[in-house]
């Protein structure tokens, strides 16, 4: 998935995008809103994340321009400026989603996590992968058709690994995903855990390639 990030906040910019670019996006960072409605008639990509006090152009004057040029890319609003006006002028300039400043990234990577279900045509909360499904508003699996009791930490994997199904997951996203960055986890933390999910779905249900990752197929058995 490619992602646009339009911040000026040098500081801001690069912790989104390291953290980012550590669950597997492509990032393309910009500081100027001069150069963001360029870039989104350019660049493919999946979603733009667009501050609104940029220089050269201001954030909501880009994301006017960009849906008068008929460009559909879904965007989500990082801002300072958390009165309700200022959230309706966005949302009604065409904003799909708005997440006011200071934010914690876990909020940051849920949010953009939701807007991808929406694109995908998940809007109801519920993510398949074949006889697997998990339904994110009741947070009930099911296997071909049974009920699955996981642990909170099972679950989070299981979301990870089902919302890039057919793809494989890098390590350290899903480490990052489960115990965070800024935690220390043993080597074989995330091993044990992958044993213990598919004790509880089959062993074939997640496939892996040694010390890089783990994938759910599109169809797990």
């Amino acid at each position: 998935m490619h992602i646009i990030l339009v911040e000026d906040d040098l500081q801001l910019g690069a912790a989104i995008q390291r953290a980012l670019e550590r669950l597997s996006y492509k990032v393309t960072w910009l500081t100027d809103g001069a150069d963001a409605v360029a870039a989104m008639q350019e660049a493919l990509a999946d979603l733009v994340l667009l501050d609104l006090g940029l220089p050269g152009k201001d954030g909501l004057d880009v994301l006017m321009e960009a849906r008068q040029s008929h460009i559909r890319t879904p965007v989500l609003i990082l801002t300072a400026r958390d009165a309700v006006q200022a959230r309706v002028h966005g949302l009604d300039a065409g904003a799909d989603d708005y997440l006011t400043k200071p934010f914690h990234l876990d909020e940051l990577a849920a949010r953009i996590r939701s807007l991808t279900r929406r694109m995908q045509g998940l809007a109801d909360n519920r993510i398949e992968a074949g006889a697997l499904c998990l339904d994110l508003a009741t947070l009930e699996v099911t296997f071909h058709g049974r009920k699955v009791e996981l642990t909170r930490k099972e679950l989070t994997l299981l979301q990870a690994l089902m919302e890039r199904a057919g793809r494989l997951v890098r390590r350290d996203t899903l480490e990052s995903s489960l115990y965070g960055s800024d935690k220390v986890v043993g080597d074989s933390a995330l091993d044990v855990l992958v044993h213990s999910l598919r004790r509880k779905l089959s062993f074939d249900a997640i496939q892996n390639v040694r010390a890089y990752g783990y994938m759910i197929p599109r169809d797990p058995q």
